[in-house]
């Protein structure tokens, strides 16, 4: 029961330090004259996917590698299934409205180079590399894009996607909220990490498959909570946006950045069944995505339907 206690703990500070990370970054950028577009693409995506970030480290120095490759992909297929489905649940996502296809065919890219290096063997550094490398080059192009918006005169809409915005925020205030989010995160994350492994076993379940669950749901609740507000507000790209972002970063950024701390094993059940789930729920993106359909109240609850019962197969 303590160790339950402690891994729901460990989920909450993260949630609250990635947010006061996340609000402390931004509003320093902006401070500074940093563009927010930029600051969106980089730091926004950086502070939210903190927690897996910090998780996937800890877990490879822990030698529970298995927890840092299911939290990333159980991340990945929970951002699509359920991070989409719940929020249309509660009110339709315009989908039809939004141009993301340029991401979501470097979001594809991203997956197919990851399976790939799955494949070849355990992640190692030289997958690292190849994984940061490629983060390297979207983050020029989205930066090369960003600099175009910005003298087309789009400023205001930059400001307009990021709530945590304060051009007038003292800088005591967002020294408060870096320390906290710096603090918080390397304490939720070792709070998650050793619980979560201590419940493995003790159920006689395996890193990986808590990494797919219980961690990866924990996770994604930055993101679910970012998109449920989106479709209350009826911001279908900002919805679609933050999952085809945090899916790449996730893939690129974090495991890149792990496989740097050790070996990561990829157990055979990996390469046969979780891999290519996290691919079909990337395939499930196509209609909305080239073909403007709109993620409706049906759509929601077959997406989060599909979740359940990958859930299910993975625990039973």
């Amino acid at each position: 029961m303590i160790a339950w206690i402690l891994t729901g703990l460990g989920l909450l500070i993260l949630l609250f330090a990635g947010d006061s990370l996340v609000k402390g970054a931004v509003n320093l950028s902006l401070r500074l004259g940093v563009p927010a577009l930029i600051v969106s693409l980089t730091i926004v995506a950086f502070g939210t996917s903190a927690p897996e970030l910090l998780i996937a480290i800890k877990a490879v120095l822990e030698q529970s590698p298995g927890i840092a490759l299911g939290n990333v992909v159980g991340s990945n297929t929970a951002n699509i299934l359920l991070v989409l489905g719940v929020p249309a649940l509660l009110a339709s996502l315009h989908t039809s409205e939004c141009d993301s296809r340029r991401n979501y065919i470097q979001m594809m890219v991203a997956t197919i180079l990851f399976v790939v290096i799955c494949y070849v063997g355990p992640l190692n550094w030289m997958s690292g590399i190849a994984l940061l490398s490629s983060l390297a080059l979207i983050l020029y192009g989205a930066m090369g894009e960003a600099r175009a918006h910005r003298r087309a005169g789009g400023e205001a809409q930059d400001l307009e996607g990021l709530e945590e915005a304060d051009p007038d925020m003292p800088y005591w205030r967002i020294g408060i909220f870096l320390v906290l989010g710096l603090v918080g995160l390397p304490l939720g994350a070792s709070l998650l990490v050793e619980n979560a492994s201590i419940i493995a076993r003790t159920y006689g379940v395996s890193d990986t498959v808590i990494g797919l669950t219980l961690v990866a749901l924990g996770t994604s609740l930055p993101e679910l909570a970012t998109t449920v507000m989106a479709a209350l507000r009826r911001q279908a790209d900002v919805a679609l946006g933050n999952v085809i972002g945090s899916n790449m970063f996730n893939l690129l950024g974090i495991m890149g950045v792990a496989s740097f701390f050790g070996h990561i094993p990829v157990p055979p059940a990996f390469l046969a069944f979780d891999l290519w789930v996290m691919m079909a729920a990337s395939l499930v993106l196509i209609p909305f995505v080239f073909f403007k359909v709109d993620i409706t109240r049906p759509i929601g609850v077959l997406l989060t339907a599909l979740y359940v019962i990958y859930v299910v197969i993975v625990i039973v």
